[in-house]
């Protein structure tokens, strides 16, 4: 991890976004679009208690911002987001996910287009993977139900996340006027105990 990540606090919690995070604290990363608007959404969540962005699912070390635009290193623009299971399940957490971007997309989400900008899931563990697969299950129920195409989104275990650079780190805290292209379908659905 670059140092100066590794040393940075979240602009509006306060809490270091390299870590260490508090026991008992799980990670997932999140990919719906530009990581801007996807990182505030989570941020926002009572129980997240660290978001950072970066670039997950790709197969380049310490790729920069221009590498992933690109489309080469095969990254997506994603969101770490460690959270406290006792305050907000994983399930609160992936209602968001689906609710608040268009999973059916490919790669694009509105008029950002590319890999980077594709709907991804990263898990870090099996029973992150349970409950990740069915909250897939249920939603892409609601979506067929209502006339949407199939659910796009890759689904996998984590790889290494590379921390985008200090400036992307809750820009839309620091630019409250940035852009934030996020947009969902208008399906909502419940998932397991959320």
């Amino acid at each position: 991890m670059d140092i100066a990540m590794h040393n940075l606090d979240h602009f509006v919690s306060g809490n270091p976004i390299g870590g260490p995070y508090p026991d008992g604290n799980e990670t997932i990363y999140l990919a719906l679009g530009c990581f801007w608007g996807a990182e505030r959404l989570f941020w926002r969540l009572d129980g997240v208690w660290v978001t950072a962005v970066g670039y997950q699912g790709g197969s380049v070390d310490n790729p920069s911002y221009q590498d992933v635009c690109t489309g080469n290193t095969g990254h997506a623009e994603a969101v770490l987001v460690n959270f406290d299971p006792n305050k907000i399940s994983l399930e609160e957490i992936l209602v968001h996910f689906w609710q608040e971007h268009d999973p059916t997309q490919g790669n694009r989400q509105g008029n950002d287009v590319g890999s980077q900008y594709r709907s991804a899931i990263y898990f870090t563990s099996a029973e992150q993977e349970e409950v990740v697969q069915k909250s897939f299950e249920a939603y892409a129920l609601s979506l067929k139900d209502s006339g949407f195409g199939p659910i796009t989104t890759e689904i996998r275990s984590a790889d290494k996340f590379f921390f985008a650079e200090e400036y992307h780190q809750q820009y839309l805290a620091k630019n409250p006027n940035g852009y934030c292209g996020l947009k969902g379908t208008g399906i909502s659905c419940t998932i397991g105990g959320a």
